[in-house]
């Protein structure tokens, strides 16, 4: 916490805007002017206020899962209702969302099953680069191991690159297979593949030189 994770995060995505730095997306330069050129980049986002800056509470599970989608595909080209619904079915059973209907409003659900909503979000716009910030923060444990398992498949086998935001370590020995410390908002140390372990991460933590 501190460390500069989250501001990072929001600044690959465009959220905010950054003084200096160059970011590019497949050898070519990209300019991280606003989420939506992002997003058209291949990009998903999913910040750590869930409930601040990802769910629009008043609108339904359906509408909260394919917005992302249609902000995307543009205003001005609408989803058929009959195409959001089918979308809604896919994924609130791809991740076990529980909820009485598509329609129920989103902020009927649990926190670990918003969350879920807010995940499928992303995976509906199929993203090549997506960036998880807490994501199982503030959910109960099965929900957490689901999400955990869901986001190694998504690597291992679809190809998606990750990056994976937390700060329980543990977590991250079991989801990750590179991790960077940032200590003041600068990289203090990398780990990969045998050299994770939690004693090197501390190590990291407490007092490795930025690199």
């Amino acid at each position: 916490l501190g460390s500069g994770r989250s501001e990072m995060a929001r600044l690959l995505y465009g959220a905010d805007k950054a003084d200096k730095g160059q970011l590019f997306i497949n050898d070519a330069p990209h300019k991280a002017h606003e989420p939506l050129a992002s997003m058209k980049a291949g990009m998903g986002f999913l910040p750590e206020d869930r409930k601040e800056e990802s769910i629009i509470a008043d609108l339904s599970v359906r509408e909260n899962l394919i917005i992302a989608l249609q902000a995307k595909t543009g205003i001005f080209k609408l989803l058929p209702l009959s195409r959001q619904q089918e979308l809604a079915d896919k994924y609130i059973k791809a991740l076990k969302i529980k909820t009485a209907s598509p329609e129920t409003p989103i902020r009927q659900l649990s926190g670990g099953n918003q969350q879920k909503v807010i995940l499928g979000r992303w995976l509906i716009t199929h993203p090549q680069f997506l960036i998880l910030d807490e994501p199982t923060r503030g959910i109960d444990v099965g929900t957490k191991t689901e999400i955990q398992k869901l986001i190694v498949q998504l690597a291992a086998e679809e190809g998606m690159t990750i990056m994976f935001i937390s700060s329980e370590i543990d977590e991250m020995l079991r989801t990750v297979g590179r991790l960077c410390v940032l200590r003041d908002g600068r990289k203090a140390g990398e780990l990969v593949n045998e050299g994770l372990t939690r004693e090197a991460v501390m190590a990291a933590i407490a007092g490795g030189d930025a690199v």
